[in-house]
Order: C-alpha cells, then structure tokens, then sequence
C-alpha cells in the first residue's frame, strides 16, 4: 500500500514524487515507456532554469535518480484501469498487477500525432521515426525528411543536419512555428531545405520500406520527394481515456482541470501535459507536479 500512486514517470510525475517524499509520504511511480517523458528525447534543451544547456536524456536521468535517492518506487508497467474502493484507489495494469494507492496523481502525458496515411503505422521502424536522437545515426549520410514546423521539429531537424547528406522540412503553415532561434539557424544550414504550405498526402513504399512522400502544395500541385527516412513532429495527442469516469476531459481529450490540479474525484489529482493548459513545457510540467503533489499530501493529512 502506498500513500501516493503517481501514473507517469515524466517531469511532472517525477516532480510530484520529489514533493510528496519530502513531504514524508510512500510513494509510487509507474511508467509504461521510459522514464523522463519526452523530454529524454531532446538532443539540447536550454530553457530549463539553472541550465545554459543540457541533453534532454541527462535532465531525465538527473530528474528520474532524484526521486529514486529520495526512496520512490518504480515500477514499469501500463496502467489500463483505475477503480475506487471507498478511500481506497486500485491500478490495475497491462501486465495484470494491482496496485492500491490512499491518493493518485495522472501524469500520463502525451504520445506522438500521426498523419493517419496509409501504411503509416506498419512503416514506423522501417523509414519512419518520431525520434533523431534515436534513429538519426541510422541514415548518415542520406537523404531525410522532417514534417514538422515547431519547436521539436527544428531541433530534431537541425541534429539531422549534422549527420544527413540533406534534410528537408515540410511544414504545412507558410512559417514555422517554432522558436527564431531555432529557425534562424536551421535555415543557415546548406543542406536544408524547406516546402513551407505543404502537406504529405502519402507515403511511398517499396518492399515494405519507405523510399519517398508524395508532397502537395497549397495550389493544389504534387511532386514526389524521394527520401531514405521521414521523422514526424506534427503535435502531440492524450492518452486520457481509461480514466474519463474519475476525470473531465475536454473536446481535445485533455483533463479539464483548472491550475489547482483537482478532480471531481476527491484524491485524484491530474499534472503536465496531460492537462488543458495554454503552455506545455518542461518547467509548466513541473510546477503542476509540484501543485498536484502538495494537493495530494493536503488530502492525506
């Protein structure tokens, strides 16, 4: 039995472990993928305060050791259902364990958007990545794609400058998105290139394997862009449904939960970017684990 169950071991997950141990709470971590979030897979992070710069997988590692030293437990499994028994919480998992909580803390972040084409989901390790850090080595010196205008996508694509023959960008909107900084300099790079109002409209396929994208523009015309390899950073979607009957989602699947980090369901709390909010970064990740946890530990007490 632990005080609190915490669903999500990314910043604001493990955030709200470090608050709710200090606070002299038992507390529990689980994680489906890897511990860190999504922020283990940025090559240079360098808006987190009290770093000029740091590898988005040296901050997970710093944030996940932190928690560990402060004595929370780990566990790496999915959760798929949550029950309340009274004052008393059950999580149940893909994995089939049960495991009981007097509070909970959904910090289930957000996984990757696709393009919903066709063959999309069977290409995924066979020419298509969401990830340069970690699939980028695998097509140096070739030609790759970037579809994408934001802050991920520039950051990603500027990586795949460093070890790719040539990288182009397809971004939908006539401008990116993303930071000038980051736009600035991936548009100083000679072997980047950029189709501004454009969308894919398919991938080509060859044996199972992608070799190209079918490109169209906003008048309508479309060329075919051979590439080695495509990696996507078109947004981010919530996982919050197996947990709609404790929690309000909005229209866009976010829990709609004000800053306070509350429920309507009296010990469940929600933090990050599985929350409807305007801002979706790595320190507003934080300080709603930071909100959610002290919240938690009120309840308790």
């Amino acid at each position: 039995m632990h005080d609190i169950l915490i669903v999500g071991g990314g910043p604001a997950g493990l955030t709200a472990a470090i608050y709710a141990l200090r606070a002299g709470k038992k507390v529990l971590v689980i994680e489906k993928g890897g511990f860190g979030g999504q922020i283990a897979f940025s090559p240079k992070v360098e808006n987190i305060p009290g770093f000029q710069e740091i590898s988005g997988a040296a901050f997970a590692e710093q944030l996940t050791e932190q928690a560990m030293n402060l004595g929370a437990d780990m566990e790496m499994e999915k959760v798929i259902r949550l029950e309340k028994d009274g004052d008393l919480f059950r999580a149940y998992t893909e994995e089939e364990s049960v495991f009981e909580s007097k509070a909970v803390i959904l910090a289930t972040g957000v996984k990757h958007r696709m393009l919903g084409l066709e063959n999309e989901e069977e290409l995924i390790g066979s020419g298509l990545s969401f990830c340069a850090v970690c699939d980028g080595a695998f097509y140096a010196g070739q030609d790759v794609a970037m579809v994408g205008g934001g802050n991920s996508a520039l950051q990603e694509a500027l990586l795949l400058s460093e070890i790719c023959k040539s990288v182009t960008v397809v971004q939908n909107l006539p401008t990116f998105t993303g930071e000038k900084k980051l736009a600035d300099a991936l548009m100083e790079k000679s072997n980047v290139h950029v189709h501004f109002s454009t969308i894919v409209t398919a991938y080509q396929v060859n044996n199972g394997s992608l070799t190209g994208l079918t490109l169209r523009k906003e008048n309508g015309e479309e060329t075919l862009l051979p590439v080695d390899g495509a990696f996507l950073a078109v947004g981010l979607v919530p996982e919050n449904d197996a947990f709609q009957s404790f929690a309000k989602l909005n229209s866009w699947g976010y829990f709609d939960a004000a800053e306070d980090c509350a429920t309507k369901t009296p010990g469940l709390f929600v933090a990050g970017d599985c929350r409807a909010k305007g801002i979706r970064q790595v320190v507003t990740a934080a300080s709603d684990g930071a909100i959610a946890a002290m919240a938690a530990c009120r309840y308790l007490d």
